[in-house]
């Protein structure tokens, strides 16, 4: 009899610095989709190098026509894409684009929305018109970093602030600038990992990190997850060397767990995204004492490792990552 099985591509690699995140993220869905259910494949994309991993140390070229293999003399077609790739080309549309012209389905937001997320400076100008609290930033373009105004941005932004690829993940080329004798060497390291940079301001306050999704019949947002950095700032080192305590649930009051729900919630409808998105914030304090939301960064392919925030928080939440996997991908057939 005919496999009825639907077949699954984790769609994993990219040209950024964030390939070998992305291959982890890769074989961590692997080790959580309902085999039972599903044919699972992990699909490694490397530039024009796109291969399939049959296993036992074989691949398969992908046909980049129709993405499909050739296994043992037959071809075989995916039936959805689950999109892990962080950085370029699966967060910023590239990748969404190509399986919009071959009509499949995938995990993640649209070319737009995808696009929008992945440039910081064009996403925070958007929501912000939406009445989302966004940080003071300024963007500083490849060639122009030796005619920034230094007092304007000490007068704007202040000190310390934080110099940011515009387009980028995982805390690549982020820099922590205490004064303004430090803001020249920052735009340099971020530079190196785009044409753009962000001067953004200092919040103090809590960090934290929440992961939401919805089908056609429900809504769920994860409880948040605390970030605790033992280095100066949420940098590469502590994301994934161990150098940060992850408090799930986080130590924050009811009230505010429920206004961080919400306001996920909203983001997620007001740019209409698709898949588990993780959103990222800063809880500062408002004059009178209440915690004031700002959002930081729309995370739309979300670190998938075990240890990641959003497993965390799905075993957080009583749910079974399997079963959430499996929300996704049926809500698109």
């Amino acid at each position: 009899m005919k496999d009825l099985k639907r077949n699954i591509a984790i769609v994993c690699g990219g040209d950024s610095s964030e390939y070998n995140v992305s291959l982890r993220s890769a074989h961590g869905l692997y080790s959580f989709f309902d085999k039972q259910r599903y044919n699972v494949y992990i699909v490694d994309v490397k530039g024009m190098d796109w291969h399939v991993d049959l296993g036992n140390g074989q691949t398969a070229r992908i046909d980049k026509n129709n993405f499909s293999f050739m296994q043992a003399d037959e071809v075989i077609f995916f039936d959805y894409a689950y999109i892990t790739i962080h950085g370029t080309p699966g967060e910023n549309g590239i990748m969404q684009g190509y399986f919009e012209l071959i009509h499949m389905p995938y995990s993640t937001s649209g070319v737009l929305v995808e696009a929008m997320t992945f440039d910081k400076y064009v996403l925070n100008n958007y929501l912000r018109g939406f009445g989302v609290n966004v940080a003071k930033h300024l963007l500083v373009c490849r060639g122009e970093e030796s005619n920034i105004d230094e007092a304007r941005i000490e007068r704007e932004i202040g000190m310390p602030c934080f110099v940011k690829p515009a387009s980028d993940g995982s805390s690549f080329g982020v820099s922590k600038v205490k004064n303004i004798d430090q803001l020249a060497p920052a735009l340099r390291v971020a530079l190196m990992e785009g044409s753009e940079a962000l001067i953004e301001s200092f919040l103090d306050g809590t960090e934290i990190s929440v992961g939401c999704y919805k089908t056609k019949q429900k809504t769920v947002v994860f409880p948040a997850t605390e970030v605790v950095s033992h280095n100066e700032f949420f940098d590469y080192d502590a994301k994934y060397n161990g150098q940060v305590e992850e408090i799930t649930p986080a130590r924050i009051a009811p009230e505010t767990a429920r206004r961080v729900a919400e306001e996920t919630s909203r983001i997620y409808d007001i740019l209409r995204c698709n898949g588990i998105i993780r959103i990222d914030y800063i809880l500062s304090k408002e004059p009178d004492g209440t915690d004031k939301i700002n959002m930081i960064e729309v995370n739309t392919t979300p670190g998938m490792t075990p240890t990641s925030f959003i497993p965390q928080q799905v075993r957080a939440a009583g749910l079974d990552i399997k079963d959430v996997l499996t929300d996704i991908v049926e809500n698109q057939f």
